[in-house]
Parts: C-alpha cells; sequence; structure tokens
C-alpha cells in the first residue's frame, strides 16, 4: 500500500501538492468511495481517478521501433530523444521510464522500454546472455574468415580489457551482414567490423532475445506484459 499523493505522483499523473488537490475535487476514489485525504494508504487496485484504473499501477515493458536521429539519453543537451514518443504522462513517472540497453542515434530498431530497474539489469547483465540480433549494411566486403574470427571470442577492441564474447555471423550479400550478440559494449558492432578495415553504413536491430520487431512501424511501440521475461 502507498499514500495517494505518493502513488500518484510516482505514475506521473500529478505532483504530490498536486495530488492534494484532485483529491480535494473529489476526482479519486477508493473502493468506490470519494477519497478525503490524500495521505491516506491504498491498494493501486483500489484507486480510480475520474473514474477509471490508475494507468499501468504494476509497471510499464515496451517494445518500441526506433527511428534514427532519436537518441537514448534522457539528457536534452544531447538531442531529440526516443522518450518524445511516449506519452506525457508515461514521461513523468518515478522510477522514470528508461531503454533496456541502447542504440546509438545512427542506428534503428527493436529498443525495449522499461521502469523496472531489475529488468533492466536482467536483460543487460553479460551472465545472462540474452541475444541481441542486428542487420548492417557494409562499404566493403568482409575478409572471408570473419565467420570465425567472431566466433572465436579473441577479438579485442580498442579500449577494452576484455575481449568480446564469441558472435554469429552470417553474411546475407557480401555487403550485408546478420550479427548476434550476447553482451552490448558501446558501440560494437560498429567497432567489431572497424577492426577489419569495414564501416558500417547502416546498422538496425531487429531481435531481441525471444522478441522480433516485425512489421512495427518506425516511431511506433507496443505494450510487452512484463511476465513475459519472468524468470524459468
Amino acid at each position: 500500500m502507498r499514500r495517494l499523493d505518493q502513488l500518484l505522483a510516482n505514475l506521473g499523473y500529478c505532483s504530490r501538492r498536486e495530488a492534494r488537490d484532485w483529491v480535494n475535487a473529489g476526482r479519486v476514489t477508493i473502493n468506490g468511495k470519494i477519497a478525503d485525504d490524500s495521505g491516506r494508504k491504498a491498494e493501486a487496485a483500489s484507486v480510480l481517478v475520474d473514474g477509471e484504473p490508475l494507468d499501468h499501477p504494476d509497471g510499464l515493458l515496451l517494445l518500441m521501433h526506433k527511428p534514427i536521429g532519436l537518441v537514448c539519453s534522457h539528457d536534452e543537451r544531447e538531442g531529440p530523444n526516443v522518450y518524445s514518443l511516449l506519452p506525457p504522462r508515461w514521461r513523468q513517472r518515478n522510477p522514470q521510464v528508461t531503454s533496456i540497453g541502447r542504440l546509438d542515434k545512427e542506428t534503428s530498431g527493436l529498443l525495449l522500454l522499461t521502469d523496472q530497474s531489475a529488468l533492466v539489469h536482467r536483460l543487460t547483465s553479460p551472465k545472462h546472455k540474452v541475444p541481441k540480433v542486428y542487420r548492417a549494411q557494409l562499404d566493403r566486403e568482409t575478409p572471408a574468415d570473419l565467420a570465425a574470427l567472431f566466433a572465436s571470442g579473441t577479438l579485442q577492441l580498442d579500449g577494452e580489457k576484455t575481449s568480446c564474447s564469441p558472435a554469429v555471423l552470417q553474411m546475407m550479400s557480401p555487403l550485408e551482414a546478420e550479427l548476434t550478440l550476447t553482451e552490448g559494449k558501446y558501440h560494437q558492432v560498429r567497432r567489431m567490423f572497424a577492426t577489419q578495415g569495414c564501416t558500417v553504413t547502416a546498422l538496425h536491430r531487429f531481435k531481441f532475445g525471444s522478441l522480433e520487431l516485425g512489421d512495427l512501424p518506425a516511431g511506433q511501440w507496443r505494450e510487452m506484459p512484463l511476465s513475459h521475461f519472468d524468470p524459468a
């Protein structure tokens, strides 16, 4: 149970001070009765605001098709971000909605967003080895033995103390590759190909674990059940 003012503020409805005004205006009910104290504790499932249930009181998990040109940072100094695509209320939640891992500004594709910190840790921790699949366009053909090198687990990137974990490379055409990673080093896909003199000219992630982007349009998102990633 949580205080009404804390509950409404954490779910992005209003500030804790504003919650007192909402309660005084009769906008909030608990178990069908008008609330009379913003400090009263209640179960989220018993609370209605303007006659409607609370918005995702148990948390959010979203699958987004990130377009090129947006960053995954909350720092507005870095430019337009993916959170601007979400409803205003979700952008005010506390804990805040954040991305599970990142895609850089010039990379498109499948991005997961959540306000559940435990889920972020579970899906980004190297020990869980969640596979992520990327499609990369290259400016030149790769060496014939590149798949073996990526799979060997011996490739070390500049500035990194440890080698990249084994990765699966499949060439779809001379200049198009699919790469499956189980980790997320900074700009890893681009840096891996750069070690062989290849520049990635376009990069798109279309799979994260068992989730696939499908035909979801760029800039759109769909809700996912939090139970999808419940531990086995």
